[in-house]
């Protein structure tokens, strides 16, 4: 069997990704550039060389200079991550069809440490309310129906970008947003049903009515301007990063965990309740006073 080079790697992987993608719809074309920008950051000058080359060493490496040049430590994760998924299970058949050899790559130790959400102050988030009903009265509507999709559904980016207004159910006396997110399908499938409280549906219908449907139908079209606009206002609110427009999303979730707990927070979510636990619980918090358990009983 043939040992590529990393070029021809990427090579080969965008190929057969079209060919898996054909069968099953995934991974999208999103996944497959992350997973050769990725590859490339962490392989740098080898590009041409064999994949047998790259050491666990050599990873390290890559990271410490990175994390030098204050690259976030996320980030540098993420990228070395990616080695991972250009070998991941799914892509071996085809490797082997194609005679050649991709071993895994022995990707460097790390210490599991669970994230925890840092709760902005009170007055952070009455800027980011303030903020947010000021978009009501801007012309382009887009900005505010993105902004209450991440605030009040806690949706992705990329959920948003798909949302199609047949994901707007009625179900009894309530309009329902119901859609499958897609960091979802692979691992749980969960599914979100999450009813839409009444002013903002009547918000929704009348930006239908003037805007949606015209020529696309999308809830928010050509969604990546108006996250690229939304994410540079967040930054001057103070939510530094690339993703400062996900804060809105990380916000809901800490609120509806906050008030209903942690399973209607994994349902507007759509994260495995343990996750949400993982990432917003705080023991230390108690919000609540003169209970006595013999009273529950």
């Amino acid at each position: 069997m043939k040992i590529p080079t990393f070029n021809e790697l990427i090579s080969i992987y965008r190929e057969i990704a079209c060919i898996e993608r054909a069968k099953c719809g995934i991974p999208c074309e999103g996944t497959v550039r992350n997973v050769i920008a990725g590859v490339k950051y962490v392989v740098g000058d080898k590009i041409d060389d064999p994949v047998t080359c790259l050491s666990r060493r050599q990873i390290d490496d890559y990271m410490l200079d990175a994390l030098k040049r204050h690259m976030s430590p996320v980030t540098v994760w993420g990228y070395v991550g990616q080695l991972r998924s250009i070998t991941a299970r799914w892509t071996r058949p085809y490797y082997k069809d194609r005679d050649i050899r991709v071993p895994r790559f022995e990707l460097p130790c790390r210490k599991k440490k669970s994230p925890r959400y840092i709760r902005p102050a009170k007055a952070k988030l009455a800027k980011v309310k303030g903020w947010y009903e000021s978009l009501a009265t801007r012309t382009d509507k887009r900005l505010r129906i993105a902004a209450t999709l991440m605030l009040e559904f806690a949706m992705r980016n990329g959920d948003i970008a798909r949302l199609e207004w047949g994901a707007f159910l009625a179900k009894g006396s309530h309009v329902h947003l119901c859609y499958t997110p897609h960091k979802t399908v692979l691992s749980s499938g969960r599914t979100v049903s999450w009813p839409v409280h009444e002013d903002i549906w009547n918000e929704f219908r009348l930006y239908q009515e003037q805007y949606g449907q015209a020529d696309s139908s999308l809830v928010v079209p050509h969604a990546s301007w108006v996250f690229r606009k939304l994410n540079a206002e967040l930054r001057e609110l103070g939510f530094k990063g690339s993703k400062g427009l996900y804060e809105l999303r990380k916000i809901c979730i800490d609120h509806v965990y906050q008030k209903f707990g942690a399973e209607m927070a994994s349902s507007i979510s759509g994260d495995d309740i343990r996750t949400v636990t993982r990432y917003y619980a705080d023991p230390s918090v108690v919000n609540m006073v003169g209970v006595r358990v013999v009273d529950l009983l």
